[in-house]
């Protein structure tokens, strides 16, 4: 049945507030924090910037993939990894290592981030959203159950988040009535339209009220994820919205640096939002739903987005320095004469990469494990570790049994031993 509210009774949501949609923000509260992220956002650009097109478009994949990874985990969905790297290089012009035919649910997600990021200055309107959505759902159903596609939703029962067992469900937020969708979808592309950031004669950033473009993107983030205008969906959409709000930021910045050197342009998401979004998953979920119960002024949302914002530059920027850091010993293993076995065990342990990232070759590396992955005899695994030792490619902790290699990379650490 249609939710129905009477006039008496005190607003129970964002969207029922008076003067909705009109958000406010405080402005002086969140100068530090953006000080911050811009502060971090410069030093990926800057770390992008340093290494040249193509070392950047291989770290633009691995960032693209986990975030890819990240914003259908948000959601309860495992994609296959090997699936979303082939569909990324694909799209970035990469080689691909170890190619894997296409999965449509992955291609329609790596379709929706791409047009988000590489698309990001075309239109936003009620199509564009659509097929989105279609994109994300290619055979017209969640699971086994038929859902409405490219369209807004239409049902007549309540769009709520709800949690728990059934029959004790804890309803945690209900969206508009699907007959307010249309408008309310029509007032929000209208806003985002408005206040796309572009620069002015001068070089100068413009646009309506010149708002901040990590404060848009978060704002578009709660603006959308409020509405909730699909009947599934939502969460992917919302992001991948945010997503197109900062590459539009980016873009405006990029054009506003006349003079200054022009920074790469991207077709993936580069700022991590979705994996911080992962990793802070319930935070995440508890601003967002603050703020869908509150007031007016979503200052507090937009400074959570914007702390994550930052914290997922921090996390990209990490990503850029390994893959620098890879790129090193690679080079540093052209040059030591070693053979085809050493080359693919030290090639095993550069994917894994380092604790730091959540990588790690687990427990270390042994002679016994050397062994496996060379397909060698125990002598031979000892020789040839000792050799990659005395080349400084590997460094050896412990003793006897408890003997343990590690890459040589600089800063690098490896999982403790369980």
């Amino acid at each position: 049945m249609t939710a129905s509210f009477a006039p008496s009774h005190p607003p129970r949501y964002l969207w029922q507030q008076p003067g909705w949609p009109a958000l406010q923000v405080d402005a002086a509260a969140l100068v530090p924090a953006l000080e911050s992220a811009r502060m971090e956002q410069g030093r990926l650009l800057g770390l992008l910037d340093a290494i040249g097109l193509w070392p950047a478009q291989e770290i633009a994949r691995e960032l693209w993939v986990q975030e890819a990874l990240a914003t259908a985990q948000i959601e309860g969905q495992q994609l296959d990894l090997g699936a979303v790297r082939s569909s990324v290089a694909r799209r970035l012009g990469l080689d691909d290592d170890a190619p894997t035919a296409p999965n449509r649910s992955v291609e329609g997600l790596v379709d929706v981030m791409q047009d988000a990021v590489e698309r990001c200055t075309a239109p936003l309107d009620a199509d564009r959203l659509g097929r989105w959505q279609s994109a994300l759902f290619p055979g017209g159903t969640s699971g086994i159950q038929r859902i409405t596609v490219g369209r807004w939703r239409d049902h007549e029962d309540p769009m709520q988040i709800v949690s728990g067992p059934m029959g004790r469900e804890v309803v945690h937020y209900q969206a508009p009535p699907s007959h307010q969708v249309a408008s309310e979808m029509a007032q929000f592309m209208e806003w985002f339209e408005a206040t796309r950031p572009s620069v002015d004669a001068k070089g100068a950033l413009d646009g309506l009220n010149r708002l901040n473009g990590l404060v848009r993107a978060a704002v578009a983030h709660l603006w959308f994820e409020t509405v909730h205008p699909f009947e599934d969906g939502n969460g992917r959409i919302g992001r991948a919205l945010a997503d197109m709000a900062l590459a539009q930021d980016l873009a405006a910045r990029q054009t506003g640096a006349a003079g200054h050197g022009q920074l790469q342009r991207f077709s993936a998401p580069i700022f991590g939002m979705a994996r911080r979004m992962l990793v802070q998953r319930s935070a995440y979920y508890d601003a967002l739903n603050a703020a869908q119960k509150g007031l007016p002024d979503v200052t507090p949302w937009v400074l959570w987005f914007v702390q994550a914002f930052a914290q997922g530059c921090i996390a990209s920027q990490a990503v850029v320095r390994q893959a620098v850091d890879k790129a090193a010993f690679r080079g540093r293993m052209a040059g030591a004469d070693i053979n085809a076995r050493q080359t693919k065990v030290l090639d095993r342990l550069l994917a894994a990469g380092s604790v730091e990232l959540g990588g790690g070759f687990l427990g270390g590396l042994t002679a016994d494990k050397y062994t496996k992955l060379a397909g060698t005899s125990k002598p031979t695994a000892t020789r040839d570790l000792a050799d990659l030792v005395d080349k400084g490619l590997l460094q050896v902790t412990g003793q006897g049994k408890g003997t343990r290699y590690a890459i040589a990379v600089p800063g690098w650490t490896q999982p403790a031993v369980g």
